[in-house]
């Protein structure tokens, strides 16, 4: 049996957020915009939606201390701003990190949380309206009930979620990723690649949405280089966003495995991004899966026409590596973290730490992009 839940109203394409927003709006609302210190601001979202909202005599603040790898501490202080200027509706503007962030913002509010509760997502019973303006083509976070902080005590990205977190409203103009460098392009649509992939592995995978998988996957295997090569493409753009948004769709049925398991680490100890630390280890963890998924895989490569090992090709030629020493020290204190991760209760088969030791050692250096 498959199950399919997704009550986000999406409004997806160019000017989606200034044609649609303010009809969902009221002139009680008290709003506060998370965001980060810059992105939200390059891309012109940040201005398209104060401006929307002055016109309209609609009340905001703007909390801009979200950093990539949001911590605990800072969502505390943004719910404590949120319930001290009387709030009642949070909009996260950026890639995941915002998003995520205003997601904890809501629930930490709403339940008046005073430290690590969220992590128990049977303790969430209440959300403020949520609304997720993406500015990356990655995370789809504005379609699923998750959120990932760190948890800066133990050094570890945690993720938590409830179908109350899911945003009221997601806005996606591809627009608004036309400014996004090479590299983070390539790392989010890799993250967004993880994400559908991840739907055929997990062992809550859903035929409902199988034909979003394929047809993500298919999106940015086909574009992702192009977009490199061509960053102001707004056609381009679209289809990624198109995958992302897909992706969201996909692991908020399914969940996410190993692949992501594996990557939390790499973040919080090196800084590497998130997309990136998914990637290093993406062809490893086909291998290492794929007996146990080989009909689906071998379903998707057909529909791209291509066998594995030119998946595994192009993969190559995306140069993803990273600058890290993965040493035994790390290997062996963090094979420990990722077999005690959520995650691994969605893995197709069974994982033990030498499988784990393995992947981790696999990993190659940087080779680097440019631009």
């Amino acid at each position: 049996m498959y199950n399919y839940f997704m009550p986000t109203n999406i409004f997806f394409g160019e000017n989606s957020l200034k044609e649609n927003l303010i009809s969902k709006l009221s002139s009680d609302n008290k709003i506060l915009i998370v965001t980060g210190k810059n992105s939200a601001k390059i891309s012109g979202v940040q201005s398209d939606l104060t401006e929307l909202l002055e016109t309209n005599k609609i009340e905001y603040k703007v909390f801009d201390k979200i950093t990539e790898n949001p911590k605990l501490e800072t969502v505390h202080e943004g719910a404590n701003y949120f319930l001290q200027n009387n709030c009642n509706m949070v909009i996260g503007i950026g890639g995941g990190s915002p998003i995520d962030s205003a997601k904890a913002i809501s629930i930490i509010s709403a339940n008046k949380f005073t430290n690590k509760e969220f992590y128990d997502s049977e303790k969430i019973q209440k959300a403020f309206p949520i609304i997720a303006i993406p500015t990356t083509s990655g995370t789809g976070t504005e379609a699923t009930q998750y959120s990932v902080i760190t948890d800066t005590e133990k050094n570890r990205k945690a993720g938590f979620g409830s179908p109350i977190m899911f945003p009221k409203y997601s806005f996606l103009d591809p627009k608004y990723t036309i400014s996004l460098p090479k590299i983070i392009t390539r790392d989010t649509a890799i993250d967004a690649l993880s994400h559908l992939i991840e739907g055929i592995y997990s062992n809550k995978r859903n035929k409902i949405v199988y034909p979003l998988i394929y047809d993500g996957v298919k999106l940015i295997f086909e574009n992702l280089k192009n977009t490199l090569e061509n960053p102001n493409d707004i056609h381009l753009r679209e289809k990624l966003m198109l995958a992302s948004l897909y992706g969201g769709i996909v692991i908020a049925q399914t969940g996410t495995t190993m692949q992501h398991a594996i990557g939390y680490p790499l973040t919080t100890n090196f800084g590497v991004s998130h997309g990136l630390a998914n990637g290093v280890v993406m062809k490893q963890i086909m291998e290492k899966f794929y007996p146990a998924v080989e009909n689906d895989l071998d379903e998707l490569f057909t529909f791209l026409n291509i066998q594995k090992n030119d998946f595994y090709d192009w993969l190559d030629s995306l140069d993803l590596g990273i600058n890290a020493n993965l040493n035994s020290e790390f290997i062996e204190k963090n094979t420990a973290q990722v077999l005690g991760s959520k995650n691994m209760l969605k893995n197709p088969m069974e994982i033990n730490s030498d499988d784990i030791m393995e992947i981790y050692s696999s990993v190659r250096g940087l080779r680097g992009l440019g631009g």
